[in-house]
């Protein structure tokens, strides 16, 4: 199985960067692609990153400008970093990899951003 740890959220205010992290328990260089998620309660789940095997990224409008995917292969981990947040980016953020032709979900963690 393939377990994936994030950490990273917390609270910032407006304008402020944090810089979210997923730990992956196989070597990133099995994973196609990796992507970040974001939902709010009771609305449906948003792609705001996504990175895959051959370094190709896609950013919604909402986030392009803003949020950056990275991967550390050394470290098998993969990065969202957040500037110039905004009220509207609070949010649960979820870590997704695709390997071998599964999907795999981490646990999520909370940013709230306060104006």
């Amino acid at each position: 199985q393939v377990q994936l740890v994030e950490s990273g959220g917390g609270l910032v205010q407006a304008g402020g960067s944090l810089r979210l992290s997923c730990v992956v328990s196989v070597s990133i260089g099995s994973i196609k692609a990796m992507a970040w998620y974001r939902q709010c309660p009771g609305k449906q789940r948003e792609l705001v990153a996504q990175l895959t095997s051959s370094a190709v990224t896609y950013y919604p409008d909402s986030v392009k400008g803003r949020f950056t995917i990275s991967r550390d292969n050394a470290n098998n981990t993969v990065y969202l970093q957040m500037n110039s947040l905004k009220p509207e980016d609070t949010a649960v953020y979820y870590c997704r990899v695709l390997r071998y032709c599964v999907y795999y979900w981490g646990q999520g963690t909370q940013v709230t951003v306060s104006s």
